[in-house]
């Protein structure tokens, strides 16, 4: 009876340092570059690609926590297969709203695969075309 009492123990203490892992905050300044874009801090703040040059002048990136905040979806970093769908690209920087200028954008944003599926992307984007009035 102890001895199955004190695996149940050490099973318990093995899954909770396992979630604690698998369920930490997202902070924009700690994803690679590669998944910043369209990511949404656990402060319900949107990451934002950035570059820099470093001391050599090469162009870098990072990613920073921008201003715009987001009133879910807190913690969230988008999926390939969302930015695919929708037209999107994690290489963008900053938060802007030129995709608006390529032909197919808005009919990918409008698609079914997009709009039904990537709640995120959606969001951003109609909010920016709301706020810039298209």
């Amino acid at each position: 009876m102890a001895s199955s009492m004190r695996m149940s123990f050490i099973l318990f203490f093995a899954c909770s340092l396992f979630l604690q892992g698998t369920l930490g905050e997202v902070i924009c300044e700690t994803l690679p570059t590669n998944l910043c874009s369209f990511a949404i801090a656990s402060s319900g703040k949107r990451c934002v690609l950035e570059n820099f040059q470093n001391n050599d002048g090469k162009l870098e990136f990072t990613c920073k926590t921008s201003e715009v905040v987001v009133s879910t979806m807190a913690g969230h970093i988008e999926t390939d297969k969302c930015v695919s769908a929708c037209g999107a690209d994690r290489s963008f920087v900053g938060i802007s709203s030129d995709a608006f200028l390529a032909p197919q954008f808005t009919a990918n944003l409008c698609s079914p695969a997009c709009y039904q599926n990537c709640p995120n992307i959606v969001d951003l984007y109609f909010n920016m075309a709301a706020g810039e009035g298209k």
